[in-house]
Protein backbone atom coordinates (compact mmCIF):
# COMPACT_ATOMS: atom_id res chain seq x y z
CA UNK A 1 0.00 0.00 0.00
CA UNK A 2 1.45 3.40 -0.96
CA UNK A 3 1.77 6.33 1.43
CA UNK A 4 -0.85 8.32 -0.51
CA UNK A 5 -3.32 5.43 -0.36
CA UNK A 6 -2.76 5.03 3.40
CA UNK A 7 -3.19 8.76 4.05
CA UNK A 8 -6.47 8.73 2.17
CA UNK A 9 -7.88 6.60 5.00
CA UNK A 10 -7.20 9.34 7.55
CA UNK A 11 -4.79 12.02 8.69
CA UNK A 12 -1.04 11.44 8.57
CA UNK A 13 -1.04 10.86 12.31
CA UNK A 14 -3.97 8.43 12.15
CA UNK A 15 -2.04 6.24 9.74
CA UNK A 16 1.06 6.29 11.96
CA UNK A 17 -1.09 5.57 15.00
CA UNK A 18 -2.48 2.45 13.34
CA UNK A 19 1.05 1.24 12.66
CA UNK A 20 2.06 1.80 16.29
CA UNK A 21 -1.02 0.00 17.59
CA UNK A 22 -0.47 -2.89 15.19
CA UNK A 23 3.06 -3.23 16.63
CA UNK A 24 1.48 -3.43 20.12
CA UNK A 25 3.62 -0.56 21.38
CA UNK A 26 0.92 1.00 23.56
CA UNK A 27 0.53 -2.08 25.75
CA UNK A 28 1.39 -1.57 29.41
CA UNK A 29 4.68 -2.94 30.73
CA UNK A 30 3.70 -3.75 34.32
CA UNK A 31 6.64 -6.02 35.09
CA UNK A 32 9.15 -3.51 33.74
CA UNK A 33 7.69 -0.70 35.85
CA UNK A 34 7.46 -2.90 38.94
CA UNK A 35 11.21 -3.49 38.72
CA UNK A 36 12.03 0.12 37.84
CA UNK A 37 9.88 1.62 40.59
CA UNK A 38 11.18 -0.82 43.20
CA UNK A 39 14.83 -0.20 42.25
CA UNK A 40 14.39 3.58 42.25
CA UNK A 41 12.59 3.60 45.59
CA UNK A 42 15.25 1.35 47.13
CA UNK A 43 17.99 3.67 45.87
CA UNK A 44 16.12 6.70 47.23
CA UNK A 45 15.67 4.99 50.60
CA UNK A 46 19.33 3.91 50.65
CA UNK A 47 20.42 7.53 50.25
CA UNK A 48 18.33 8.57 53.26
CA UNK A 49 19.68 5.66 55.31
CA UNK A 50 23.19 6.78 54.40
CA UNK A 51 22.23 10.30 55.45
CA UNK A 52 21.14 9.14 58.92
CA UNK A 53 24.21 6.92 59.39
CA UNK A 54 26.65 9.65 58.30
CA UNK A 55 25.49 12.01 61.04
CA UNK A 56 26.51 15.63 61.52
CA UNK A 57 29.36 15.97 59.03
CA UNK A 58 30.20 18.08 56.00
CA UNK A 59 30.44 14.85 53.97
CA UNK A 60 26.66 15.09 53.91
CA UNK A 61 26.98 17.56 51.01
CA UNK A 62 28.02 14.63 48.82
CA UNK A 63 24.94 12.71 49.98
CA UNK A 64 22.84 15.80 49.21
CA UNK A 65 24.10 15.75 45.61
CA UNK A 66 23.25 12.05 45.26
CA UNK A 67 19.83 12.74 46.75
CA UNK A 68 19.27 15.37 44.06
CA UNK A 69 19.93 12.71 41.40
CA UNK A 70 17.65 10.18 43.13
CA UNK A 71 14.86 12.77 43.48
CA UNK A 72 14.98 13.48 39.76
CA UNK A 73 14.84 9.79 38.88
CA UNK A 74 11.73 9.54 41.06
CA UNK A 75 10.27 12.58 39.30
CA UNK A 76 10.73 10.82 35.96
CA UNK A 77 8.55 7.99 37.27
CA UNK A 78 5.96 10.52 38.42
CA UNK A 79 6.04 11.90 34.88
CA UNK A 80 5.31 8.41 33.51
CA UNK A 81 2.41 8.00 35.92
CA UNK A 82 1.00 11.38 34.94
CA UNK A 83 0.95 10.28 31.32
CA UNK A 84 -0.87 7.05 32.22
CA UNK A 85 2.07 4.95 31.03
CA UNK A 86 2.36 2.56 33.95
CA UNK A 87 -1.08 0.98 34.52
CA UNK A 88 -4.34 0.78 32.60
CA UNK A 89 -6.19 2.31 35.55
CA UNK A 90 -6.17 6.09 35.72
CA UNK A 91 -6.57 5.95 39.49
CA UNK A 92 -3.47 3.73 39.86
CA UNK A 93 -1.39 6.03 37.66
CA UNK A 94 -2.58 9.09 39.56
CA UNK A 95 -1.69 7.37 42.83
CA UNK A 96 1.88 6.92 41.60
CA UNK A 97 2.01 10.58 40.62
CA UNK A 98 0.65 11.75 43.96
CA UNK A 99 2.87 9.57 46.13
CA UNK A 100 6.02 10.27 44.14
CA UNK A 101 5.33 13.90 43.28
CA UNK A 102 3.77 15.30 46.43
CA UNK A 103 5.03 12.97 49.16
CA UNK A 104 8.55 11.98 48.06
CA UNK A 105 9.70 14.82 45.77
CA UNK A 106 7.59 17.71 47.08
CA UNK A 107 5.92 18.81 43.83
CA UNK A 108 2.20 19.20 43.29
CA UNK A 109 1.13 16.44 40.92
CA UNK A 110 -2.06 18.25 39.90
CA UNK A 111 -0.29 21.56 39.20
CA UNK A 112 2.43 19.88 37.16
CA UNK A 113 -0.02 17.69 35.23
CA UNK A 114 -2.17 20.65 34.18
CA UNK A 115 0.85 22.65 33.06
CA UNK A 116 2.47 19.71 31.31
CA UNK A 117 -0.70 18.71 29.43
CA UNK A 118 -1.04 22.25 28.10
CA UNK A 119 2.55 22.04 26.91
CA UNK A 120 1.91 18.73 25.16
CA UNK A 121 -1.16 20.10 23.39
CA UNK A 122 0.74 23.10 21.98
CA UNK A 123 4.53 22.61 22.19
CA UNK A 124 6.54 25.75 21.42
CA UNK A 125 3.38 27.73 20.66
CA UNK A 126 3.96 31.37 21.54
CA UNK A 127 0.49 31.85 23.01
CA UNK A 128 -0.39 28.46 24.48
CA UNK A 129 2.75 26.65 25.66
CA UNK A 130 3.38 27.51 29.34
CA UNK A 131 6.96 26.25 29.03
CA UNK A 132 7.88 29.19 26.80
CA UNK A 133 5.64 31.70 28.52
CA UNK A 134 6.83 34.76 30.37
CA UNK A 135 9.70 33.93 32.71
CA UNK A 136 13.08 35.24 33.78
CA UNK A 137 14.52 33.90 30.52
CA UNK A 138 13.19 34.94 27.12
CA UNK A 139 12.27 32.11 24.74
CA UNK A 140 10.82 34.05 21.79
CA UNK A 141 11.58 37.24 19.86
CA UNK A 142 8.33 38.70 21.21
CA UNK A 143 9.57 38.20 24.77
CA UNK A 144 12.86 39.90 23.91
CA UNK A 145 11.05 42.88 22.40
CA UNK A 146 8.86 43.20 25.51
CA UNK A 147 11.78 43.36 27.94
CA UNK A 148 11.78 46.80 29.54
CA UNK A 149 13.17 46.37 33.06
CA UNK A 150 16.90 46.88 33.40
CA UNK A 151 17.57 43.63 35.25
CA UNK A 152 15.42 41.52 32.92
CA UNK A 153 17.08 43.05 29.86
CA UNK A 154 20.51 42.37 31.37
CA UNK A 155 19.61 38.73 32.03
CA UNK A 156 18.20 38.31 28.51
CA UNK A 157 21.41 39.66 26.95
CA UNK A 158 23.49 36.92 28.52
CA UNK A 159 20.82 34.26 29.11
CA UNK A 160 22.78 31.53 27.33
CA UNK A 161 25.62 31.98 29.84
CA UNK A 162 23.22 32.24 32.76
CA UNK A 163 21.04 29.27 31.80
CA UNK A 164 22.76 26.52 33.79
CA UNK A 165 23.59 28.68 36.82
CA UNK A 166 19.94 29.73 37.01
CA UNK A 167 18.86 26.09 37.00
CA UNK A 168 20.26 25.91 40.53
CA UNK A 169 17.08 27.71 41.59
CA UNK A 170 14.69 25.69 39.41
CA UNK A 171 14.01 23.10 42.12
CA UNK A 172 13.06 25.79 44.63
CA UNK A 173 10.88 27.49 42.03
CA UNK A 174 9.00 24.24 41.39
CA UNK A 175 8.33 23.76 45.11
CA UNK A 176 7.11 27.35 45.49
CA UNK A 177 4.88 27.09 42.41
CA UNK A 178 3.37 23.87 43.77
CA UNK A 179 2.43 25.43 47.11
CA UNK A 180 1.15 28.60 45.44
CA UNK A 181 -1.10 26.57 43.15
CA UNK A 182 -2.65 24.73 46.09
CA UNK A 183 -3.16 27.97 48.03
CA UNK A 184 -4.89 29.55 45.03
CA UNK A 185 -7.12 26.52 44.66
CA UNK A 186 -6.18 25.88 41.05
CA UNK A 187 -6.09 22.11 41.64
CA UNK A 188 -9.50 20.78 42.65
CA UNK A 189 -9.44 17.07 41.92
CA UNK A 190 -6.92 16.01 44.56
CA UNK A 191 -6.49 19.27 46.44
CA UNK A 192 -7.03 17.91 49.98
CA UNK A 193 -4.92 14.83 49.30
CA UNK A 194 -2.15 16.99 47.88
CA UNK A 195 -2.22 19.31 50.89
CA UNK A 196 -1.77 16.33 53.23
CA UNK A 197 0.99 14.70 51.16
CA UNK A 198 2.86 17.92 50.39
CA UNK A 199 2.71 19.02 54.03
CA UNK A 200 3.96 15.61 55.15
CA UNK A 201 6.87 15.92 52.72
CA UNK A 202 7.82 19.40 53.86
CA UNK A 203 7.60 18.62 57.58
CA UNK A 204 9.37 15.27 57.26
CA UNK A 205 12.11 16.67 55.05
CA UNK A 206 12.90 19.65 57.24
CA UNK A 207 12.60 17.70 60.49
CA UNK A 208 14.90 14.96 59.23
CA UNK A 209 17.56 17.35 57.96
CA UNK A 210 17.59 19.62 61.02
CA UNK A 211 17.48 16.75 63.52
CA UNK A 212 20.58 15.11 62.03
CA UNK A 213 22.56 18.20 61.04
CA UNK A 214 23.52 21.45 62.73
CA UNK A 215 21.63 24.46 61.37
CA UNK A 216 24.43 25.64 59.07
CA UNK A 217 25.09 22.16 57.67
CA UNK A 218 21.36 21.60 57.30
CA UNK A 219 20.93 24.74 55.20
CA UNK A 220 23.96 23.79 53.10
CA UNK A 221 22.53 20.29 52.62
CA UNK A 222 19.19 21.69 51.44
CA UNK A 223 20.92 24.13 49.09
CA UNK A 224 23.02 21.42 47.44
CA UNK A 225 20.12 18.96 47.21
CA UNK A 226 17.78 21.48 45.60
CA UNK A 227 20.48 22.87 43.30
CA UNK A 228 21.38 19.42 41.94
CA UNK A 229 17.70 18.55 41.60
CA UNK A 230 17.03 21.77 39.66
CA UNK A 231 20.05 21.40 37.39
CA UNK A 232 19.27 17.75 36.64
CA UNK A 233 15.59 18.40 35.96
CA UNK A 234 16.33 21.42 33.79
CA UNK A 235 19.10 19.62 31.93
CA UNK A 236 16.76 16.72 31.14
CA UNK A 237 14.01 18.94 29.75
CA UNK A 238 16.10 21.67 28.08
CA UNK A 239 17.24 19.63 25.03
CA UNK A 240 13.68 18.73 24.08
CA UNK A 241 12.30 21.89 22.47
CA UNK A 242 14.60 24.88 22.94
CA UNK A 243 15.97 25.93 19.57
CA UNK A 244 13.31 24.04 17.63
CA UNK A 245 10.52 25.58 15.53
CA UNK A 246 8.34 28.09 17.37
CA UNK A 247 4.68 28.23 16.33
CA UNK A 248 3.46 31.79 15.92
CA UNK A 249 -0.06 32.92 16.84
CA UNK A 250 -2.45 31.96 14.07
CA UNK A 251 -0.06 29.48 12.48
CA UNK A 252 -1.76 26.16 11.77
CA UNK A 253 -0.01 22.77 11.78
CA UNK A 254 -1.56 19.33 11.88
CA UNK A 255 -0.93 17.22 14.99
CA UNK A 256 1.88 15.13 13.50
CA UNK A 257 3.92 18.10 12.29
CA UNK A 258 3.14 20.20 15.36
CA UNK A 259 4.73 17.54 17.56
CA UNK A 260 7.61 16.44 15.33
CA UNK A 261 8.84 19.83 14.10
CA UNK A 262 8.95 21.37 17.57
CA UNK A 263 10.74 18.45 19.29
CA UNK A 264 14.30 17.14 19.34
CA UNK A 265 15.52 13.64 20.18
CA UNK A 266 18.84 12.87 21.86
CA UNK A 267 20.67 9.84 20.55
CA UNK A 268 22.48 7.42 22.82
CA UNK A 269 22.26 3.99 24.38
CA UNK A 270 20.88 2.60 27.62
CA UNK A 271 22.77 5.12 29.78
CA UNK A 272 21.22 8.08 27.94
CA UNK A 273 17.80 6.45 28.33
CA UNK A 274 18.40 6.12 32.08
CA UNK A 275 19.98 9.54 32.46
CA UNK A 276 17.14 11.40 30.75
CA UNK A 277 14.29 9.20 31.94
CA UNK A 278 13.20 8.37 28.40
CA UNK A 279 12.79 12.06 27.53
CA UNK A 280 15.51 11.61 24.91
CA UNK A 281 12.74 10.08 22.75
CA UNK A 282 10.91 13.37 22.86
CA UNK A 283 9.33 13.12 19.41
CA UNK A 284 7.82 9.70 20.06
CA UNK A 285 6.77 10.76 23.55
CA UNK A 286 4.93 13.79 22.19
CA UNK A 287 3.20 11.75 19.51
CA UNK A 288 2.18 9.02 21.96
CA UNK A 289 2.31 10.46 25.51
CA UNK A 290 0.80 7.35 27.10
CA UNK A 291 3.32 4.99 25.49
CA UNK A 292 5.33 3.16 28.19
CA UNK A 293 8.91 4.34 28.37
CA UNK A 294 10.53 1.00 27.38
CA UNK A 295 8.52 0.92 24.12
CA UNK A 296 9.80 4.29 22.86
CA UNK A 297 12.99 2.95 21.15
CA UNK A 298 10.91 0.54 19.05
CA UNK A 299 8.44 3.28 18.18
CA UNK A 300 11.30 5.50 17.06
CA UNK A 301 12.13 3.19 14.17
CA UNK A 302 8.57 3.44 12.88
CA UNK A 303 8.39 7.21 13.32
CA UNK A 304 11.74 7.88 11.62
CA UNK A 305 10.75 5.86 8.56
CA UNK A 306 7.28 7.39 8.46
CA UNK A 307 8.63 10.95 8.61
CA UNK A 308 11.17 10.13 5.91
CA UNK A 309 8.43 8.88 3.57
CA UNK A 310 6.49 12.11 4.04
CA UNK A 311 9.54 14.40 3.99
CA UNK A 312 8.92 15.67 7.52
CA UNK A 313 12.09 16.92 9.21
CA UNK A 314 13.03 14.64 12.12
CA UNK A 315 15.67 16.09 14.45
CA UNK A 316 18.03 13.93 16.50
CA UNK A 317 21.39 14.94 17.90
CA UNK A 318 23.90 14.07 20.60
CA UNK A 319 23.38 15.23 24.16
CA UNK A 320 26.15 17.81 23.83
CA UNK A 321 24.76 18.86 20.45
CA UNK A 322 21.31 19.36 21.96
CA UNK A 323 22.68 21.69 24.63
CA UNK A 324 24.71 23.57 22.01
CA UNK A 325 21.58 24.08 19.91
CA UNK A 326 19.48 25.21 22.89
CA UNK A 327 22.12 27.60 24.23
CA UNK A 328 22.88 28.90 20.73
CA UNK A 329 19.20 29.72 20.30
CA UNK A 330 19.05 31.58 23.62
CA UNK A 331 22.24 33.46 22.76
CA UNK A 332 20.87 34.47 19.36
CA UNK A 333 17.66 35.75 20.92
CA UNK A 334 19.66 38.02 23.22
CA UNK A 335 21.74 39.51 20.36
CA UNK A 336 19.49 42.56 19.73
CA UNK A 337 19.76 43.57 23.39
CA UNK A 338 23.54 43.21 23.32
CA UNK A 339 23.74 45.41 20.22
CA UNK A 340 21.51 48.03 21.88
CA UNK A 341 23.71 48.02 24.96
CA UNK A 342 26.82 48.71 22.86
CA UNK A 343 25.27 51.53 20.86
Amino acid sequence: MTASTETARGSDFAVLSRQVRAANLLRRRGRHYAVRISATLLAFLAVWVGFVLAGDTWYQLGIAAVLGLASTQLAFLGHDGGHQQVYRSRRANDLIGLLIGDLLVGLSFGWWLDKHNRHHANPNHEEHDPDIGESVLAFTTAHIAARTGGLYRLIARYQAWLFFPMLCFEGLQLHVASVRSLIQGNQRRYRRTEWVLLSAHLLGYLAGVFLVLSPVKALAFIAVHQAVFGIYMGSAFAPNHKGMAVIAPGQQLDFLRRQVLTSRNVRGGWFTDLLLGGLNYQIEHHLFPNMPRPNLPKAQRLVVQYCKERQISYTETSLVGSYAAALGYLHELGAPLRRTARS
